[in-house]
């Protein structure tokens, strides 16, 4: 998530920005990030980004921070994630993110997320998935995408972002959750440090499922910090509707 450089084997794929640098140490997502799975994707989620005003299409929502069923966009991509913890529907917005929204609905439909975890869980912040096995063993990827933080929705309590290293255009197949509203990961400006984290798509059923993950008891594991001390593995994701 956030973007740090690569703290010794502590994560996998990183969120920084200006104002979250000193967390960012301690943020370093463990994911993996460009196209290769190597160790430079040593943080691949959400810690940095600055503020913006920017505001995200807005979808009616319930108490939770899910949209209530009878609200739902039928025209749009929707793909159910079946966890160990629970089935997490996530609506895909492909006008606001064309190419990451593609990156990921073919990572879907390869299969590509069975059987991988959430291998990063940092409470009141997010939760990130989509690149280890439950062995810790980091799957190859494709090459990576352009970023596409600047299409205006921010990173609210519920979206899906993408996760990278402090490459701006790093992200491959890692993704995550925000738990809480973090503007700090939003885009401002086209520099390393400012271009925050790519918004492509929201969890409109299963919430709970995500609180659950977040609440999870982390340890540190094959060198990464913050992973779930038992794991939580995406069972299969499919895609509903294109």
């Amino acid at each position: 998530m956030p973007t740090p450089s690569r703290p010794p084997r502590a994560s996998a794929r990183v969120l920084l920005t200006g104002a979250a640098v000193g967390l960012a140490a301690a943020l370093a997502f463990a994911g993996c990030g460009g196209g290769t799975g190597s160790d430079d994707d040593s943080g691949e989620a959400a810690e940095s980004a600055e503020e913006t005003e920017t505001e995200m299409a807005a979808t009616p929502e319930s108490a939770d921070g899910a949209t209530r069923d009878a609200d739902l966009r039928m025209d749009l991509p929707t793909v159910l994630m079946r966890t160990s913890v629970g089935d997490l529907r996530i609506e895909l917005y492909p006008e606001d993110a064309p190419e990451t929204v593609d990156n990921f609905l073919r990572y879907v439909e390869d299969g590509f997320y069975d059987g991988t975890i959430f291998h990063r869980v940092v409470r009141g912040f997010v939760i990130q998935g989509g690149g280890f096995t439950a062995e810790m063993q980091e799957k190859e990827t494709r090459d990576p995408i352009q970023n596409e933080a600047r299409n205006g929705l921010q990173n609210l309590r519920g979206t899906l972002s993408m996760a990278r290293t402090m490459d701006p255009h790093s992200a491959s197949s890692q993704f995550f959750v925000n738990t809480k509203d973090n503007p700090v990961l939003d885009h401002t400006s086209p520099t390393p440090r400012g271009w925050g984290y790519a918004v492509f798509g929201k969890v409109v059923s299963g919430m709970e499922a995500v609180d659950r993950i977040e609440g999870s008891p982390v340890v540190s594991r094959a060198g990464h910090n913050d992973v779930p001390e038992v794991p939580i593995v995406i069972e299969e994701a499919t895609v509903l509707s294109r």
